[in-house]
């Protein structure tokens, strides 16, 4: 058996301290995915006349917005949520908001009273 070493011994010692954090941050990780704690509020309102719905996702459709889905009119309004945490839609693409609220709210103000067509989902 090899002889320990001061490289060896202070190796053993990180890793053993490190398991516990190691641990922690898998069941963190584990807790934490898209559709999870950091899911927006549903909403259910009339905005400048049209009714724009959003909520958790089940089922098929297109929910790249971490398990969320919104809706204007009864029609799916494609949306995305971004890296750092913005939010955007198939309407207004270029224009990140701060939640899929504030998504529909821009899909409205930019359809300018046009029906939303829903997104082929392939």
């Amino acid at each position: 058996m090899p002889e320990l070493s001061r490289r060896r011994a202070l190796a053993a010692a990180a890793v053993v301290a490190g398991a516990p954090l190691a641990a922690a941050t898998a069941a963190r990780a584990a807790d934490h995915h898209h559709d999870s704690p950091g899911s927006p509020a549903p909403f259910d309102e009339v905005y400048r006349g049209r009714r724009i719905q959003g909520r958790a996702a089940t089922g098929s459709g297109h929910h790249h917005g971490g398990g969320y889905a919104v809706y204007v009119d009864g029609a799916e309004l494609h949306v995305m949520r971004n890296a750092d945490g913005t939010w955007i839609s198939v309407v207004s693409h270029y224009d990140p908001v701060p939640d899929p609220r504030a998504a529909a709210r821009a899909a409205v103000d930019e359809l300018q009273g046009a029906r939303l067509v829903p997104f082929p989902a392939d």
